[in-house]
This record gives C-alpha cells, sequence and structure tokens, in this order.
C-alpha cells in the first residue's frame, strides 16, 4: 500500500521547500502524546511534561486524536488556501491566520479525519451538509471512544466555537513549551530547506526530491504508508515542508483540492541498545509472518478491537485473534478493556528495543 503524488509537469520553480511552525507544533503535540514513537526526544519530553500546567495537559487530552493517531492536516492549513500556491506562515500567528481562512467544511472535514469517515483523495459530500456522511461521522467517532464522540459532536454543531477552542489552545501551547523550541529549531529546519533548495536548483528537482523520499522519483513520488491513496500537483506546486522532531515519520498530504506537501524528516535520533538473543528471537519469529507485520502497522497508531483489525484485513476475527495471541506471547501487544470492547495496541518502547530499521518502517 502507498500514496502517490503525480508529479508531471512540475516546474522547478512549483517546488518550495518552507519549514511551518504550526506543523512543528502539531509534531510537538504528537511526541508529547507518544513519546515511545520518538525515543530521541525523551529527555525533552520528560522536562515538556514535568513543567506542564495541568489544566493546559487536561486540554491537551481533549483532542489528542487529531494529533495522536493521526497527523491532522489541520497543522497544515496553508495547504487547503484557494490557488494550491500559498506557503507556510514565517510565524505561529501567521498560520493560526491562514488556519482561520478555512472555511467551515474544510476544517470540520480535516478535524474529522480520525474518523476515516469522509472521502480523502476524491470529493464527496460533507458532514456538515449531509446527513448520511453526518450519521456515518458520529458512529465511527463513538467506536473511537467517548471522548472522540464528544468532540465530533460539538464540532458538527457548533464549528466556530471549536476553531475558537483550537486557535486558543495552540497559542496557549506556543506560550508554554513551544516557543522556546521553535527558537532553537528553526535554525535547523532553514538550513536543511537552504540545503534542499541549493540541490534543486544546482542539480535539478529529481536530486532535490530524492533527498527527502529516499527514493529516486520519476513522473510520481511513491511513498509507503498504511492506506492508498493519490494526488497530483496539477497546475499548482509541491510544498516540501521539514520537521525536527517528526522522525521516523514521513507525511504525505494527499487531501483532494488541497496542495500536495511531502512532510518529512530531518536528522535521525539513536535509538536504544537491542534486546537480548532470546528476547530478539522470540519477537522476531512472531513477526514473520506478513500479517502480523500489517497489523502491527496499525497497532502503533492506535488501539484497536479484534473486529476493527478483521474489517481492515479482510479475515475473520478468530483468524486475527491467533494472530494476536502469538504477538502479545512475544511481549509485543498490550490489551485493555474499555466498556464492553477489548482494545489491543503495539507496545513501541518494547518493538524500539528491535532496532530501529523496524521502527522506523512501521511508523513512517
Amino acid at each position: 500500500m502507498s500514496v502517490t503524488i503525480d508529479i508531471a509537469g512540475l516546474r522547478p520553480e512549483r517546488l518550495a521547500v518552507v519549514p511551518s511552525p504550526l506543523a512543528e507544533l502539531g509534531m510537538a503535540l504528537h511526541a508529547l502524546s507518544e513519546p515511545g514513537h520518538h525515543p530521541g526526544l525523551q529527555g525533552w519530553v520528560t522536562g515538556v511534561t514535568a513543567r506542564l500546567d495541568s489544566h493546559l495537559a487536561d486540554r491537551m487530552c481533549e483532542a489528542d486524536f487529531l494529533w495522536r493517531t493521526t497527523f491532522s492536516d489541520l497543522f497544515m492549513p496553508f495547504a487547503g488556501i484557494p490557488g494550491r500556491s500559498t506557503l507556510p506562515g514565517a510565524t505561529l500567528a501567521e498560520e493560526l491566520d491562514q488556519l482561520d481562512k478555512l472555511t467551515d467544511e474544510q476544517f470540520v472535514d480535516a478535524a474529522l479525519e480520525f474518523t476515516c469517515a469522509l472521502p480523502y483523495s476524491t470529493g464527496g459530500p460533507d458532514a456538515l451538509s449531509d446527513p448520511e456522511v453526518r450519521h456515518r461521522a458520529l458512529d465511527l467517532a463513538a467506536a473511537r471512544g467517548p471522548r472522540q464522540l464528544r468532540f465530533s459532536e460539538r464540532l458538527l454543531v457548533d464549528p466556530p466555537r471549536i476553531r475558537a477552542w483550537l486557535r486558543q489552545f495552540l497559542q496557549d501551547c506556543d506560550e508554554a513549551f513551544f516557543a522556546e523550541a521553535w527558537s532553537r529549531l528553526r535554525h535547523q529546519l532553514a538550513n536543511d530547506a537552504r540545503h534542499k533548495t541549493d540541490l534543486l536548483r544546482h542539480k535539478g528537482l529529481a536530486e532535490a526530491l530524492a533527498a527527502v523520499t529516499l527514493d529516486e522519483p520519476a513522473a510520481r513520488i511513491t511513498v509507503d504508508k498504511l492506506g492508498e491513496g493519490h494526488t497530483a500537483v496539477g497546475d499548482g506546486g509541491l510544498l516540501l515542508v521539514p520537521t525536527s522532531l517528526g522522525w521516523p515519520h514521513l507525511m504525505v498530504l494527499h487531501r483532494h483540492d488541497w496542495q500536495p506537501v511531502l512532510h518529512y524528516p530531518v536528522g535521525s535520533p539513536e535509538l536504544a541498545a537491542p534486546p537480548s538473543v532470546e528476547q530478539l528471537a522470540l519477537r522476531m519469529s512472531a513477526l514473520s509472518h506478513p500479517v502480523r507485520m500489517r497489523i502491527c502497522r496499525h497497532l502503533a497508531r492506535s488501539a484497536y478491537t479484534t473486529g476493527e483489525l478483521a474489517q481492515v484485513h479482510g479475515m475473520t476475527a478468530p483468524e486475527i485473534s491467533r494472530h494476536l495471541s502469538v504477538l502479545k506471547k512475544a511481549g509485543l501487544v498490550t490489551t485493555r478493556r474499555r466498556g464492553r470492547y477489548v482494545l489491543h495496541q503495539l507496545d513501541v518502547t518494547v518493538v524500539a528495543r528491535l532496532g530501529s530499521d523496524f521502527l522506523e518502517g512501521i511508523l513512517r
């Protein structure tokens, strides 16, 4: 499975490499919510968490599904502005103003991305105007948990209120911890952007793109992801947005009618020491089956029930249960109960000890 960006006819001047403070704030929130995804940031996460105001920490949990299990396109609003040529703002305030320029329909669609309720790569009816889409969005939000359902209900009833809440929350995060981090990170990101721009100018489009995607692009860029997706630059451009906090994730924004964006990591923090030979043999044996590897890619991002995994993989619940049993015996998967649902999730702190290749592969 992969996401592709058709870049046929893309002119070099329509490729821009620009850091985004709002996208980096989104990655900061993701790292704080899922520190196991980012072993190299453990020190920073511990420091921020220790001094975080309890009220802000509670608010961070209200909508963490926007950055914990998915990386909402709301953190790259410049891509949704008509004309498909807007660049990220130089400051967080500028990008929050760009967020305000999105229509309510765009904002709601992007905010409901965690439910997978709406068409992404292709156009379609939206949840604000179509009762059937609205019902399905609420149904899927309920399956993800009560917080997701409450958020979705408030969002669909009063989008301006949620927009104001999100803007204030992001401003408070900036004041609490992000402004200090951005003052350090922006220099590294600006240097990387200059380097990629120099590659583009002196060695051409293919060389600049290869430095980001690790593959030599031809008429299209292909990135290995959990699902299938496709977009094209068309008569617009392509944005490359570097992140210091995002390793190992390589994000692809391919929403219908939005400008394509590659959100790529710079630098690769070192991982912890490998496990013992016995642990490694047991765990790698559990991962030798391709179905279990695909299950891990889902469980690395979020907790799922057996039924949800069966639906995603086109298998029966007993078949999925047998694979989960092998993974749990190897200590790779944790299980918890929420009401009548039993949720399974990958223990990324254990997986991290299997080595960087495996961790990078399932989290990319």
